[in-house]
């Protein structure tokens, strides 16, 4: 089924295949759909055969704004930046922050599922820029996060890798809690072990601002979403500490991580701007699976990645492992929080 999607997204696409490449610097296009949606550009002056970074606006739906939140990461990592914008007259919450995946109560036709636009989207892009194969990446925060949770588990696609940045509510994977914050009410085929073991080998960052502890906004103290945690950043370490052990106990496929910006609260800006997005984005040096020591003493390295020329290759100072957050999640003891990167 995911390969239909992307087929028919690529079919969708067929009219842009003669189309001139993104510009260099800021600009605009119409994603051509059955529900066509503009998305914001950025292109380096000096961009060169990079990676794309498609970029989900929170509940403010100013996908300009999150474009030039993220012009730096497209100039560090030689990267093309595209922000969709999904506006409130045609996606509401049901069909953004929870992908139109059931609407009113009912499951709805994959074909409908506001995902097959992203599909469409990176076929788009591709086609324009002569790169059928161009690697591309996922990064949203707070309601755009909770879009990315969702997609991840349903309709990931090719994305090399997906950052879900200060989510309000976390899907966790788990049958026990509704849809939205669990894979309960779904019908079976998307919700029985396989689905669940699918979500757990998509690669997904949980991205969390360590400062993010305070209610406000829009942040959503339902009674299901407080079983998740009190505040934003509880419940993304509660989804992975969940997800890590479910993956552990049915020796499945377990392809998340979790990185951790100190001192940053709940910002799109500061989270994009931190150095920690690079670890969300692309991971560890290569050769960092092995024993704990090892693994810690790589994570101290410059980070790298091939998608960046040699000329913006820079340094990462060492980061000190933090002491254990002390929060509860019911498959772990408390105190028992991880390092700044899991």
């Amino acid at each position: 089924m995911r390969r239909l999607a992307i087929l028919v997204a690529t079919l969708l696409s067929l009219p842009t295949l003669l189309a001139k490449p993104l510009p260099v610097g800021s600009a605009r296009f119409t994603v051509a759909t059955t529900d066509p949606i503009v998305a914001f550009t950025y292109k380096p002056a000096g961009y060169v055969d990079g990676p794309l970074l498609v970029v989900f606006h929170g509940v403010d739906r100013n996908a300009k704004e999150y474009r030039n939140h993220a012009i730096g990461m497209a100039e560090k990592f030689n990267a093309i930046v595209v922000a969709p914008q999904f506006d409130t007259r045609r996606f509401n919450s049901e069909r953004y922050q929870r992908g139109g995946v059931m609407r009113n109560g009912k499951p709805q036709p994959q074909g409908q599922w506001t995902y097959a636009i992203v599909h469409s989207l990176v076929a788009q892009v591709r086609a324009k820029e002569g790169r059928p194969e161009m690697p591309y990446y996922l990064i949203g925060h707070s309601a755009g996060g909770q879009f990315l949770a969702r997609m991840a588990a349903f309709s990931p696609g090719e994305a090399s890798r997906i950052v879900v940045a200060n989510p309000s509510s976390c899907l966790f994977p788990t049958r026990d809690l509704p849809y939205g914050y669990g894979f309960g009410t779904l019908p079976s085929h998307l919700s029985n072990d396989d689905a669940l073991r699918a979500y757990l080998a998509t690669p997904l960052t949980l991205y969390l601002g360590t400062d993010d502890t305070v209610a406000f906004g829009n942040f959503d103290d339902s009674p299901t979403a407080m079983k998740q945690g009190m505040s934003r950043v509880e419940r993304g370490r509660a989804c992975f500490a969940m997800a890590r052990n479910l993956a552990a106990q049915r020796k499945w496929a377990f392809n998340w991580r979790k990185v951790e910006t100190r001192g940053v609260g709940h910002s799109a800006s500061q989270m994009f701007a931190a150095k920690e997005v690079e670890l969300a984005l692309f991971g560890s040096p290569p050769n960092s699976s092995g024993a704990a020591a090892k693994h810690r003493h790589q994570l101290a390295q410059p980070v790298t990645h091939p998608h960046r020329s040699a000329a913006k290759q820079q340094k990462q100072s060492a980061r000190p492992r933090p002491s254990p957050p002390l929060w509860v999640c019911r498959e772990t003891k408390r105190g028992t929080g991880g390092p700044p990167v899991s």
